[in-house]
C-alpha cells in the first residue's frame, strides 16, 4: 500500500484541510501493523534523524492509517520537502521524500538606493535568505518586500526581476536585477477639514513639501512613507499643543500620476474644539516629595491645554525621580474632558517604582579604545544610587570625545535583584586618524591652503597628536601639538606644542609691505575642569620673534619698533583663563552660551599684558529662528617704558568683527605707508538673527541671517595715527554696519557669506560690502 502526499494537495491549489480529508479516503483498505523497521529515501541535506522526529511512530509500535495521514502532513509542513511518499513492504515503513533546494546565495544588481547588507537583513525577516529552503511563494514575498522598500523611498517606477540559477547539490542562487527608476516628486499636498488654522500654517509643520527653489538641495519634495508618517504626527502635535484634545485624522491618501513621476497627498483632519485646563492635580505615590514635585508642573489652571507642556511636566517629574534613584519611575498624565464646558481636569499619576542602585557599568564595542578612556568620562558610579542626570551627562561626555560614531547608554535589570541594575555603554568606534587637505578663500586672506595629520585617540589612549600647516597671503603657520586630556585622574589636561608663524602685516593698495614677522615658539598649557561646563586653564610659552626682509619702504611703526626693540626679540608668555561652554553645538549652535576670560603676560624683551574676554549667547525663537549675541574685548598695554609692541596688535574689520569694512582696516594707519596697524585695544559687538532658508526649513546647516555690528580698534595709550597726511578722518572711532548673510556648514568647513553696509563710514575708511570666509564661526 502506498500513500503519496503529492497526489493529495498542491501547496497552492488546495488547502491543507482538503488534503487531510482525502488521505483517509484513499487509505480505507489499510490494515494496521507493527513496524519492524523504518527507511528514509531521497534525503540529501536533511538529516535522517530530522525525518524520524516528525514521524508519529517508532520501531516496534503499531502503525495505523491515522498515523500515516499525520506523518505526511507533519513532514510536508516542515517546508523541507516538495513531495512526501509513504510505502510499506513486509512490515517495513519506507518514507521517500523530494527535498526542496536551499538558497546558496542572494545578490543584487543595479541597486544603489540601499546597501546590500541592510536589504538582506530585511528579507531575512520575511523568511528569505541564504541557507533557507527555496520556495516560490517565499520568493514572491521577498520580491514584494524589496519593492515595498523602494516604494517607501518614493521610487514608484522600480522594476525587480528575480533570476534563479540551479547549483550542484540541490542548491540555487538568487539574483535580483533592479531597475530603480526616478524618484517620484510631490506635486500637491492638500489638507481638508481644517478651520482653526490655515492650510499654509499646517503645511509649514510638515517636512515634506512640493517642489520649490531649494528642494534640489533639501530633497523634501521626494516622497517617503516614513517622513509622511512623521508629518502626520507633527500636525497632530500642533493641534494637541493648542488644546484640541479631540483632534483626529484619517489615514493620508497618496496617489500617483500615470507616468509614476508625480505624487499627490491628501490629508483629512477633524479638529474638534480647544479645551481649557480647569484643574491640575498630582496623584499616586509622591513619596513625600509633594513640595519638590509641584514646581515641576509647567501647565497651569485656566490656560489652554498644551500637550507639549503636559509631556514636559511628565518628563521633568520622571527625570527628577530618576535623579533620586527611581530608575523605573512612571508619570501618566490623564485629562478628563468636560465636553459641554470645553474644559479638562488634568491629573498626573505618579508611580516612582522601586529605588535602585547600579551594580556595575559594562562597556562594549570598543575594540581599540581602552576601557579607562570611557570610564573616566562616567559620572554615574558603580555601587551608587542610580542617577538619571549623571547617566545623561556621562553619555554626552563620551560623545564629545569624538572617538565614536554611536554612543548608546542603557540600563538592564539584574535578574533576581529588583533593586539593582547594570548600566551598559555600547559604542561604535570611528576612525580617529585624519589626513586633511583643504583649499579655502577669504576676502581678506585670499587663497588659503591647509594640510594636516592628526590622531585624536592615539593607541586608544585618548591622547591627541597633530600636525597642522596653513598658508595664505598674509599668514603662514605650522603647529605640532600633543594633548593628554587626563594628565591626572581628576581630569587635568596637558597640552604641549611647537609652532611657527610668519605674518606679512595687513596692507592697503598703496603699501609695498617689504617686511615680514616670523615667530618660533613652544608652549605648555594645563586645563583644570571645575564643573561639567567650566574649565580653568594656565600655561607658559617661549617665543622668538624676528622682523626680516626689512627695507626702507617699511611702515614707520615697524621702523620705530626695530629702533626700540631690535629686529630680534625673545619673550616668555604666561597665560591664564577660564571658559564656560553650554552651547548645544560648537559649530552651529541654536541655544546656550559661551564665555571666555583670559590674560597673557609677557616678560624678557617684550613686556606687555593682554586681557581678553568674549561672551556669546544663543536664544532660540521658536523652532527655526535663533537670535545670537556676541561681545569681544581685547585690552593690551606695556608695563615698561617702551611702547606696546606693534607685532602683538589686534585687528578689526570684516567677518568676525565689523562687516562692511575691509578686513583688518579698523584702527590706526601708518603715517608713511598707510598700512593697517591694528591696535592694542579692540571692542566688538554683534547681534545676528538666524532664519530658515526658503525651502530648507528643517535644515540647520543652511541658514540666512540679518546682522548688526559695532566695533572699534584703537591704542590704550590714546594715540591714533591717521595715515599719510592724516587722510583718514577717524580710524579709531566706533564703526557700525548692518546687512544680510548666508551660513552653511559645507564639506570644507563653516562657510559664511555676508553683504554689509557701513552705517557711519568716514573719509578714508576702506569699505567692502561683500565678504565671505570658509572656516570661521560667528
Amino acid at each position: 500500500m502506498s500513500f503519496s502526499r503529492k497526489s493529495f494537495f498542491s501547496k497552492r491549489a488546495l488547502p491543507a484541510l482538503l488534503a487531510a480529508l482525502l488521505v483517509p479516503s484513499i487509505a480505507s483498505a489499510f490494515t494496521p501493523f507493527v513496524v519492524r523497521d523504518i527507511q528514509v529515501n531521497g534525503i540529501q541535506r536533511v538529516d535522517a534523524g530530522t525525518v524520524f522526529s516528525y514521524l508519529p511512530v517508532k520501531v516496534g509500535e503499531e502503525f495505523t492509517e491515522e498515523q500515516a495521514s499525520e506523518a505526511i502532513q507533519r513532514l510536508y509542513s516542515t517546508g523541507f520537502f516538495s513531495d512526501v511518499k509513504i510505502d510499506t513492504t513486509n512490515d517495513v515503513l519506507v518514507v521517500t521524500v523530494d527535498e526542496r533546494p536551499t538558497i546558496a546565495s542572494v545578490s543584487f544588481n543595479g541597486m544603489r538606493e540601499f546597501d546590500a547588507p541592510s536589504i538582506t537583513k530585511s528579507l531575512a525577516q520575511v523568511g528569505f535568505g541564504q541557507g533557507r529552503v527555496f520556495d516560490r511563494s517565499m520568493l514572491e514575498r521577498a520580491e514584494f518586500e524589496l519593492k515595498q522598500q523602494y516604494l517607501s523611498k518614493g521610487k514608484y517606477g522600480v522594476e525587480i526581476n528575480p533570476i534563479i540559477t540551479p547549483l550542484p547539490r540541490n542548491r540555487v542562487g538568487i539574483s535580483f536585477d533592479v531597475f530603480e527608476g526616478d524618484l517620484a516628486k510631490i506635486s500637491e499636498i492638500h489638507i481638508v477639514g481644517n478651520e482653526a488654522f490655515s492650510e499654509g500654517t499646517l503645511l509649514d509643520e510638515m517636512e515634506l513639501t512640493t517642489s520649490g527653489m531649494m528642494t534640489w538641495y533639501t530633497g523634501t519634495d521626494k516622497y517617503s512613507r516614513e517622513k509622511l508618517e512623521g508629518d502626520v504626527e507633527r500636525i497632530r502635535s500642533y493641534y494637541l499643543d493648542r488644546g484640541y484634545l479631540e483632534y483626529s485624522a484619517e489615514p493620508p491618501q497618496v496617489s500617483i500620476s500615470p507616468d509614476r513621476e508625480s505624487i499627490f497627498i491628501n490629508l483629512t483632519v477633524h479638529e474638534g474644539q480647544p479645551y481649557t485646563v480647569r484643574s491640575v492635580k498630582l496623584a499616586g505615590d509622591l513619596i513625600g516629595l509633594d513640595e519638590q514635585i509641584q514646581p515641576l508642573v509647567q501647565i497651569e489652571e485656566g490656560e489652554t491645554f498644551s500637550a507639549a507642556k503636559t509631556n514636559a511636566t511628565a518628563k521633568a517629574i520622571t527625570d527628577y525621580l530618576g535623579s533620586l534613584g527611581y530608575a523605573f519611575a512612571n508619570v501618566n498624565p490623564n485629562p478628563v474632558l468636560d465636553r459641554e464646558a470645553q474644559e479638562t481636569d488634568l491629573t498626573f499619576y505618579v508611580d516612582p517604582g522601586r529605588r535602585v542602585y547600579v551594580r556595575r557599568i559594562q562597556i562594549g564595542g570598543n575594540t581599540r579604545t581602552r576601557d579607562e578612556v570611557i570610564r573616566r568620562e562616567m559620572r554615574q558610579q558603580e555601587a551608587a544610587w542610580y542617577d538619571s542626570n549623571s547617566i545623561k551627562s556621562s553619555r554626552d561626555r563620551i560623545d564629545r570625545l569624538g572617538y565614536f560614531n554611536e554612543v548608546d547608554v542603557h540600563t538592564t535589570p539584574v535578574a533576581g535583584s529588583p533593586d539593582q541594575i547594570d548600566v551598559n555603554v555600547d559604542v561604535k568606534e570611528k576612525p580617529t586618524g585624519l589626513i586633511n587637505l583643504g583649499v579655502g578663500y577669504g576676502s581678506t586672506d585670499k587663497v588659503i591652503l591647509s594640510a594636516g595629520i592628526s590622531q585624536d585617540n592615539i593607541f586608544g589612549s585618548g591622547n591627541t597628536l597633530s600636525l597642522q600647516v596653513n598658508t595664505s597671503k598674509t599668514n603662514r603657520a605650522a603647529v605640532i601639538s600633543h594633548t593628554n586630556p587626563y594628565w591626572t585622574q581628576d581630569g587635568i589636561s596637558k597640552t604641549t606644542s611647537l609652532y611657527y608663524r610668519r605674518t606679512t602685516p595687513y596692507e592697503n593698495s598703496n603699501a609695498t609691505g617689504d617686511y615680514r614677522v616670523t615667530a618660533l615658539g613652544a608652549g605648555l598649557n594645563f586645563g583644570v575642569p571645575i564643573s561639567e561646563y567650566d574649565r580653568v586653564f594656565a600655561g607658559v610659552s617661549f617665543e622668538h620673534n624676528e622682523i626680516s626682509d626689512f627695507r626702507e619702504s617699511a611702515p614707520q611703526a615697524y621702523r620705530d619698533f626695530v629702533d626700540e626693540y631690535g629686529e630680534k626679540t625673545n619673550s616668555v608668555i604666561f597665560n591664564i583663563g577660564w571658559s564656560k561652554d553650554t552651547r548645544d553645538s560648537a559649530i552651529a549652535p541654536t541655544k546656550g552660551s559661551y564665555t571666555r576670560l583670559s590674560g597673557d603676560v609677557s616678560t624678557m624683551d617684550l613686556r606687555y599684558y593682554m586681557l581678553s574676554a568674549q561672551q556669546q549667547y544663543y536664544l532660540p525663537l521658536g523652532r527655526a529662528y535663533t537670535l545670537a549675541f556676541n561681545g569681544l574685548v581685547d585690552w593690551g598695554k606695556s608695563y615698561s617704558d617702551k611702547a606696546f609692541p606693534v607685532i602683538k596688535n589686534v585687528y578689526g574689520g570684516g567677518i568676525g568683527s565689523v562687516r562692511g569694512y575691509e578686513g583688518a582696516s579698523l584702527g590706526p594707519r601708518d603715517s608713511l605707508t598707510n598700512d593697517y596697524l591694528g591696535g592694542s585695544r579692540r571692542l566688538a559687538a554683534n547681534v545676528q538673527l538666524y532664519l530658515p532658508f526658503p525651502g530648507a526649513t528643517r535644515d540647520r546647516t543652511l541658514r540666512w541671517f540679518l546682522f548688526a555690528d559695532a566695533g572699534q580698534v584703537a591704542n590704550t595709550d590714546g594715540g591714533c595715527a591717521q595715515g599719510i597726511d592724516n587722510e583718514v578722518e577717524d580710524p579709531c572711532g566706533w564703526k557700525y554696519s548692518a546687512g544680510i548673510g548666508l551660513s552653511w556648514q559645507s564639506p570644507l568647513g563653516p562657510l559664511q557669506l555676508s553683504y554689509g553696509r557701513a552705517l557711519n563710514a568716514k573719509p578714508g575708511d576702506d569699505k567692502q560690502s561683500f565678504q565671505f570666509q570658509i572656516g570661521t564661526g560667528f
